[in-house]
C-alpha cells in the first residue's frame, strides 16, 4: 500500500517583491498609484492610503519609500523620542498599521505639524477613515480629516488574474487557465492572499514532483482557508 503524501508545514513568510515593476495597476488602485507617481507635487503634506486588507497599501508605501527615501514605521511607534529624528527638512515618513489603540496623539500631531512647516511629507496607510480612529485630540482629528484620502478598492477579477499569472510565472511554474479561474472564483479579493496561495501551491507541487493542478490547488486553498492564513495583509 502506498503511503499518502505528508501534509506540508509551509513557511509562507517569504518576503514578497515590492518593486515598482511588480505593482500591477487596475481600476481598483489606479488613483492611489497615480498619487504616488505625482510625489512630491501633492496638495498637502499629509495624505492617507485607505483601503481594506490585502489591497496593496504596503506595496505602495514601499514604492514611495524608494522614491522619496522615506522612513517606514508603525503608527504606534510615533512618540516624543522619535519625532525629532523624523522631522528633518524635506523629510518623508510612511506610517502603517493605522489605526492603533496605542497611538500617541500629541506626538503624531507634532510630526504632522513639523512636516508641514519643513516641507516634508507623511503618508499613512489605513483601513479606516480617521473619523473611526477614536481620536480625542481635536486638532489632530481635524488635521487628519482634512488630509487627502486616496481610496483603494478590493481587487477586481482582472487584477487578481494578472497577479496570479505573474506570481506563478515568477516561480517558473506553468498553470492552466482553468486553475487561475478556479482560484479567482473562490479566494479572498486580496493581493496578499494571492501571494500566500501561489507560494503554497507551488511548494506542494514541488514536494509531490508534479505541476500545479486544479485538484491540488483546491486542496491547498481549502487548507489555507481553514487555518485562516489568507485573512490579512498587515497594513
Amino acid at each position: 500500500m502506498s503511503t499518502p503524501p505528508r501534509q506540508l508545514i509551509l513557511d509562507l513568510r517569504s518576503k514578497p517583491a515590492y518593486g515598482q515593476e511588480d505593482f500591477l495597476t487596475a481600476s481598483s488602485n489606479r488613483l492611489a498609484a497615480d498619487f504616488i507617481d505625482r510625489w512630491p507635487d501633492w496638495p498637502s503634506s499629509t495624505a492617507l492610503l485607505m483601503g481594506p486588507a490585502g489591497t496593496g497599501k504596503t506595496h505602495l508605501l514601499e514604492i514611495w519609500r524608494r522614491r522619496s527615501n522615506a522612513q517606514i514605521l508603525s503608527i504606534a511607534d510615533v512618540n516624543d523620542d522619535v519625532v525629532p529624528g523624523l522631522a528633518k527638512s524635506d523629510s518623508a515618513v510612511a506610517l502603517e498599521h493605522a489605526p492603533d489603540a496605542t497611538i500617541n496623539q500629541r506626538a503624531l500631531f507634532h510630526l504632522l505639524n513639523v512636516a508641514r512647516e519643513n516641507g516634508g511629507h507623511v503618508l499613512i496607510a489605513t483601513r479606516q477613515s480617521p473619523r473611526l480612529w477614536g481620536i480625542t485630540l481635536r486638532d489632530l482629528a481635524s488635521r487628519l480629516e482634512a488630509a487627502p484620502a486616496i481610496a483603494i478598492q478590493p481587487a477586481e477579477d482582472d487584477l487578481l488574474r494578472g497577479v496570479l499569472v505573474k506570481l506563478f510565472a515568477d516561480r517558473q511554474s506553468t498553470v492552466e487557465a482553468s486553475l487561475i479561474e478556479y482560484l479567482i472564483a473562490r479566494m479572498p479579493r486580496s493581493l496578499a492572499a494571492a501571494r500566500i496561495l501561489v507560494a503554497a501551491i507551488d511548494a506542494r507541487a514541488l514536494a509531490l514532483g508534479s505541476r500545479p493542478t486544479r485538484s491540488l490547488a483546491a486542496k491547498v486553498l481549502s487548507e489555507l482557508t481553514e487555518s485562516a492564513q489568507l485573512d490579512d495583509d498587515g497594513a
